[in-house]
């Protein structure tokens, strides 16, 4: 395998990891940041009070976004790297 093909191969590997865990780390940014936000103005110093909403609006957009993930990573394995692994 010549070293651009390698290259190429691993950095549309890369743009799809990063892709497909957008949603995920987006949300958990946006509720982490939310709840932070929220248990500075009130003073409320719980550590379960950070980790329960994130994990539930992770575990909500991992349920929402599955279909676009599976799409995409089955899309990337058809089209890129069995090709490759057939020798095409």
């Amino acid at each position: 395998m010549a070293e651009t093909v390698f290259f190429d191969t691993l950095r549309a590997g890369l743009w799809i990891s990063v892709l497909i865990s957008m949603p995920i780390l987006g949300i958990a940014l946006l509720v982490g940041v939310s709840v932070g936000l929220f248990q500075a103005l009130t003073s409320i110093q719980e550590m379960t009070l950070t980790f329960v909403p994130k994990l539930g609006a992770i575990l909500i957009v991992f349920w929402m976004t599955m279909g676009f993930m599976t799409e995409t990573l089955t899309g990337y394995f058809r089209d890129t790297l069995i090709p490759l692994i057939a020798g095409g």
